[in-house]
């Protein structure tokens, strides 16, 4: 396992796709932990309260883009994500909201601490401001065409892939 340990917080998420790549993307950039909070979609537990129709269609639905990859990451959901930050903080870790502030780091010159959470929010309206304001920062992607911003699954891996493999 790489030195620096990334965990990747997926907050309030309407899409099971959207779910199923970034248990991929975390497969595939070591990500130690992946926690699905709010109304996040999760895949099937053993001891899943949600009604069996329900949990097997979203499950096969984040099974369909994760391609095995939700038996091979430590993932867990949680419904409320104040908790889930302070814990997180409590065990060491910086925690950042990927997300266009005022005051965020341009993602090239962020240079990751060894223990870092990541949250990554809706897919439209982005993380919640209050959430922000648990957070140690935010970083932000630099735009360069007309869009205002990426696919929450595509900003996730250049987040995590900087993160990983880029220290300022």
């Amino acid at each position: 396992m790489p030195a620096q340990q990334l965990v990747l917080i997926a907050h309030n998420l309407r899409s099971s796709h959207n779910v199923g790549s970034l248990l991929r993307t975390a497969d595939g950039l070591g990500v130690s932990k992946v926690i699905l909070s709010g109304y996040t979609p999760y895949p099937l537990t053993s001891s899943d309260s949600r009604l069996p129709h329900l949990a097997r269609k979203i499950d096969g639905q984040i099974v369909k883009t994760a391609l095995g990859a939700e038996k091979l990451v430590t993932w867990e959901h949680q419904e409320t994500i104040g908790p889930v930050i302070s814990s997180l903080k409590a065990e060491g870790y910086k925690v950042y909201g990927l997300e266009q502030t005022a005051d965020a780091i341009q993602l090239p010159e962020f240079s990751a601490p060894a223990r870092l959470a990541l949250i990554v929010g809706r897919e439209v309206e982005g993380l919640e401001p209050e959430i922000l304001d648990l957070c140690d920062g935010a970083v932000e992607i630099p735009m360069l065409g007309k869009k205002e911003s990426f696919n929450v699954v595509q900003a996730a891996a250049m987040a995590l892939y900087h993160c990983r493999y880029f220290k300022v």
